[in-house]
Protein backbone atom coordinates (compact mmCIF):
# COMPACT_ATOMS: atom_id res chain seq x y z
CA UNK A 1 0.00 0.00 0.00
CA UNK A 2 1.28 3.47 -0.86
CA UNK A 3 2.59 5.76 1.87
CA UNK A 4 0.08 8.22 3.27
CA UNK A 5 0.28 11.87 2.31
CA UNK A 6 0.71 13.92 5.47
CA UNK A 7 0.34 17.68 5.86
CA UNK A 8 3.66 19.53 5.71
CA UNK A 9 4.51 22.63 7.73
CA UNK A 10 1.50 22.37 10.03
CA UNK A 11 1.17 25.60 12.02
CA UNK A 12 0.79 24.13 15.51
CA UNK A 13 -0.30 27.46 16.99
CA UNK A 14 -3.18 27.70 14.50
CA UNK A 15 -4.05 24.04 15.13
CA UNK A 16 -4.54 24.68 18.86
CA UNK A 17 -7.98 25.10 20.38
CA UNK A 18 -11.12 23.01 20.30
CA UNK A 19 -11.93 20.45 17.63
CA UNK A 20 -15.21 18.53 17.46
CA UNK A 21 -15.20 14.91 16.36
CA UNK A 22 -17.58 14.70 13.40
CA UNK A 23 -16.87 11.05 12.64
CA UNK A 24 -14.37 8.37 13.62
CA UNK A 25 -13.57 4.70 13.47
CA UNK A 26 -15.02 3.22 16.68
CA UNK A 27 -12.28 2.20 19.11
CA UNK A 28 -12.07 0.59 22.50
CA UNK A 29 -10.66 3.87 23.82
CA UNK A 30 -14.00 5.63 23.44
CA UNK A 31 -17.50 4.74 24.67
CA UNK A 32 -19.69 3.29 21.91
CA UNK A 33 -22.57 5.65 22.74
CA UNK A 34 -20.50 8.79 23.37
CA UNK A 35 -21.82 12.14 22.15
CA UNK A 36 -20.42 15.68 21.94
CA UNK A 37 -16.93 14.20 21.61
CA UNK A 38 -14.23 16.80 21.26
CA UNK A 39 -10.55 17.50 21.77
CA UNK A 40 -8.95 20.67 23.09
CA UNK A 41 -5.28 21.30 22.34
CA UNK A 42 -3.06 23.77 24.19
CA UNK A 43 0.53 24.50 23.13
CA UNK A 44 3.04 24.54 25.96
CA UNK A 45 6.19 26.68 26.13
CA UNK A 46 8.31 23.56 25.46
CA UNK A 47 6.49 22.85 22.17
CA UNK A 48 4.53 19.92 23.61
CA UNK A 49 0.75 19.97 23.20
CA UNK A 50 -1.58 19.37 26.14
CA UNK A 51 -4.48 17.20 24.95
CA UNK A 52 -7.90 17.05 26.60
CA UNK A 53 -10.31 14.52 25.04
CA UNK A 54 -13.91 14.66 26.26
CA UNK A 55 -17.08 12.73 25.51
CA UNK A 56 -20.51 12.54 27.12
CA UNK A 57 -22.48 9.36 27.82
CA UNK A 58 -25.92 9.55 29.46
CA UNK A 59 -25.20 13.17 30.43
CA UNK A 60 -21.93 12.31 32.17
CA UNK A 61 -18.56 13.62 31.05
CA UNK A 62 -15.74 11.17 30.45
CA UNK A 63 -12.32 12.61 29.73
CA UNK A 64 -8.67 11.80 29.45
CA UNK A 65 -5.67 14.12 29.33
CA UNK A 66 -2.47 13.51 27.44
CA UNK A 67 0.45 15.07 25.63
CA UNK A 68 1.29 15.29 21.94
CA UNK A 69 4.70 15.97 20.45
CA UNK A 70 6.35 15.85 17.05
CA UNK A 71 7.47 12.31 16.19
CA UNK A 72 10.56 13.75 14.49
CA UNK A 73 11.28 17.39 15.43
CA UNK A 74 13.55 17.75 12.36
CA UNK A 75 10.75 16.80 9.94
CA UNK A 76 8.24 19.23 8.43
CA UNK A 77 5.57 16.48 8.30
CA UNK A 78 2.55 16.66 10.63
CA UNK A 79 3.37 13.34 12.28
CA UNK A 80 2.76 13.56 16.00
CA UNK A 81 2.89 11.08 18.84
CA UNK A 82 0.21 11.23 21.52
CA UNK A 83 0.79 9.86 25.00
CA UNK A 84 -1.98 9.09 27.47
CA UNK A 85 -1.70 7.41 30.82
CA UNK A 86 -4.35 4.80 31.54
CA UNK A 87 -6.62 4.20 33.23
CA UNK A 88 -7.52 7.93 33.40
CA UNK A 89 -8.64 7.73 37.04
CA UNK A 90 -5.31 6.11 38.09
CA UNK A 91 -2.77 7.15 35.44
CA UNK A 92 -0.12 4.45 35.57
CA UNK A 93 0.50 2.96 32.14
CA UNK A 94 1.63 5.14 29.22
CA UNK A 95 -0.04 4.44 25.89
CA UNK A 96 1.59 6.11 22.90
CA UNK A 97 -0.07 6.37 19.51
CA UNK A 98 0.45 8.03 16.17
CA UNK A 99 -1.51 11.16 15.28
CA UNK A 100 -0.95 12.10 11.65
CA UNK A 101 -2.70 15.15 10.18
CA UNK A 102 -3.60 13.96 6.68
CA UNK A 103 -5.48 17.08 5.60
CA UNK A 104 -6.25 20.54 6.91
CA UNK A 105 -7.98 23.34 5.06
CA UNK A 106 -6.31 26.73 4.66
CA UNK A 107 -8.48 28.30 7.37
CA UNK A 108 -7.75 25.50 9.88
CA UNK A 109 -11.46 24.69 10.24
CA UNK A 110 -11.52 21.03 9.08
CA UNK A 111 -9.01 18.24 9.61
CA UNK A 112 -8.54 14.59 8.70
CA UNK A 113 -6.40 12.68 11.18
CA UNK A 114 -5.19 9.11 10.95
CA UNK A 115 -2.41 6.65 11.66
CA UNK A 116 -0.06 4.58 9.52
CA UNK A 117 -1.88 1.38 10.60
CA UNK A 118 -5.11 2.80 9.12
CA UNK A 119 -6.97 1.40 12.15
CA UNK A 120 -7.92 4.83 13.49
CA UNK A 121 -9.43 7.78 11.66
CA UNK A 122 -11.01 11.03 12.76
CA UNK A 123 -12.82 13.78 10.89
CA UNK A 124 -12.60 16.97 12.95
CA UNK A 125 -14.21 20.40 12.69
CA UNK A 126 -14.06 23.62 14.68
CA UNK A 127 -17.87 23.51 14.91
CA UNK A 128 -20.05 20.64 16.19
CA UNK A 129 -21.69 20.32 12.74
CA UNK A 130 -19.98 20.05 9.37
CA UNK A 131 -21.12 20.93 5.87
CA UNK A 132 -22.09 17.66 4.14
CA UNK A 133 -20.06 18.54 1.03
CA UNK A 134 -16.91 19.03 3.12
CA UNK A 135 -17.62 15.80 5.01
CA UNK A 136 -17.88 13.84 1.75
CA UNK A 137 -14.66 15.45 0.50
CA UNK A 138 -12.78 14.33 3.64
CA UNK A 139 -14.26 10.82 3.42
CA UNK A 140 -13.08 10.61 -0.19
CA UNK A 141 -9.64 11.81 0.86
CA UNK A 142 -9.48 9.08 3.54
CA UNK A 143 -10.50 6.49 0.95
CA UNK A 144 -7.65 7.67 -1.33
CA UNK A 145 -5.25 7.12 1.59
CA UNK A 146 -6.34 3.48 1.87
CA UNK A 147 -8.89 3.69 4.69
CA UNK A 148 -11.96 1.44 4.77
CA UNK A 149 -14.39 4.35 5.11
CA UNK A 150 -17.33 1.97 5.64
CA UNK A 151 -16.14 1.80 9.28
CA UNK A 152 -16.69 5.55 9.84
CA UNK A 153 -19.32 6.36 12.45
CA UNK A 154 -20.75 9.87 12.78
CA UNK A 155 -20.58 11.37 16.27
CA UNK A 156 -23.82 12.91 17.57
CA UNK A 157 -23.66 16.51 18.78
CA UNK A 158 -27.03 17.35 20.32
CA UNK A 159 -27.49 21.04 21.05
CA UNK A 160 -26.30 22.67 23.16
CA UNK A 161 -22.85 21.22 23.71
CA UNK A 162 -22.18 21.10 27.46
CA UNK A 163 -19.21 22.87 28.98
CA UNK A 164 -16.76 20.71 30.91
CA UNK A 165 -17.29 22.33 34.28
CA UNK A 166 -21.09 21.99 34.01
CA UNK A 167 -21.21 18.24 33.42
CA UNK A 168 -21.32 15.50 36.04
CA UNK A 169 -18.24 13.29 35.76
CA UNK A 170 -18.42 9.55 35.21
CA UNK A 171 -15.32 8.83 37.33
CA UNK A 172 -13.65 6.82 34.60
CA UNK A 173 -16.43 4.23 34.29
CA UNK A 174 -16.52 4.66 30.51
CA UNK A 175 -12.93 3.48 30.34
CA UNK A 176 -13.65 0.33 32.35
CA UNK A 177 -16.75 -0.38 30.24
CA UNK A 178 -14.69 0.10 27.07
CA UNK A 179 -12.42 -2.76 28.12
CA UNK A 180 -15.47 -5.02 27.95
CA UNK A 181 -16.71 -3.62 24.63
CA UNK A 182 -19.61 -1.61 26.09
Amino acid sequence: MAAMKVVRNLDLERYMGRWYEIACFPSRFQPKDGANTRATYTLGPDGAVKVLNETWTDGRRGHIEGTAFRANPASDEAKLKVRFYVPPFLPVFPVIGDYWVLHIDDAYQYALVGQPSRNYLWILCRQPQMDEGMYKELVERAKEEGYDVSKLRKTPHPEPTPESQDAPKDGGLWWIKSLFGK
